[in-house]
């Protein structure tokens, strides 16, 4: 089992492999993850609200 301390020192070594996004890639990545949510969300809501009216209709409510 490895010390707290070796395992620090191993976790540093594997952060300098890491090739970290430019802050214009970020952005763009985070934006289409922004626009898919949104997307996502608007069609829920319409099927919500499509459903609840069918079964609004089917129970007489």
């Amino acid at each position: 089992m490895y010390s707290p301390f070796t395992y620090l020192k191993h976790v540093r070594e594997e952060f300098a492999h890491i090739v970290w996004p430019s802050n214009r890639t970020a952005i763009a990545h985070t934006l289409v993850v922004i626009v898919i949510a949104v997307v996502i969300a608007l069609l829920v809501a319409v099927l919500d609200y499509a459903f609840g009216g069918v079964l609004s209709k089917v129970v007489g409510a």
